[in-house]
């Protein structure tokens, strides 16, 4: 996973050295941080949203009239709960939570130049494992056979289209964007041999600041 982040790392700054070559003069840095709300759409067990963390760097530069390219790496982390019966029989929702990182070019049109404009683009995302508590581990998924542990190693790869609309002043402005996951984030479960056919779309709904440079 380390490796993974350090080559997205690598490729922002390549990008960023590129956009800098050719819009010198336009370009600006942004750090970003904020919120999300992860939602996994599953029918193989009960899950509810939860709230997770943002935090990142962009890079904004003029492309073709009211057109900006955005380059984006966001490292998250990322929450939802699965219903369980614990060792006792009682009903718990488990937490389980997801570091990840993402990479993203974006088109960006200025509705209002410096004030307000819409995104939209591929957004490729790099996962970890799904972590829970260790107390959580051995209850047993809701309406399944299965535990909670038993779907913590999800696919490490996400497609995501994103749309977004970014609003503010010059140096400050605030982004609201979803993703939805194109590809099946369950897909490594099915080669547990686990007896149940996963799928699973994850969408994940973001809020953030953003400081330019």
């Amino acid at each position: 996973m380390r490796k993974i982040l350090f080559t997205l790392f690598f490729v922002f700054i390549s990008l960023t050295a590129f956009c800098q070559y050719k819009y010198r003069d336009s370009n600006r840095i942004g750090i970003s941080f904020g919120v999300n709300q992860f939602t996994l759409n599953t029918e193989n067990f009960m899950t509810k949203p939860d709230l997770g963390w943002n935090a990142g760097l962009s890079m904004r530069g003029n492309f073709y009239n009211n057109w900006d390219m955005v380059y984006v790496i966001q490292f998250s982390e990322n929450n939802f709960t699965v219903a369980t019966n614990s060792l006792t029989l009682a009903q718990e929702n488990v937490n389980y939570k997801l570091a990840s990182a993402q990479v993203s070019l974006q088109v960006s049109y200025k509705l209002v130049e410096n004030h307000l404009s819409i995104e939209f683009g591929p957004i490729v995302q790099v996962n970890g494992k799904l972590n829970i508590d260790n107390s959580d581990e051995n209850n047993v998924i809701s309406g399944t056979t299965l535990l909670a542990k038993d779907i913590r190693e999800i696919s490490n790869f996400n497609f995501y289209p994103t749309l977004g609309i970014t609003f503010g002043v010059r140096h400050f402005r605030a982004n609201v964007s979803y993703q939805y996951g194109v590809n099946n984030m369950l897909e490594n479960l099915n080669n547990k041999n686990l007896g149940v056919n996963f799928k699973g779309n994850p969408g994940i709904l973001n809020g953030n600041l953003i400081i330019y440079l």
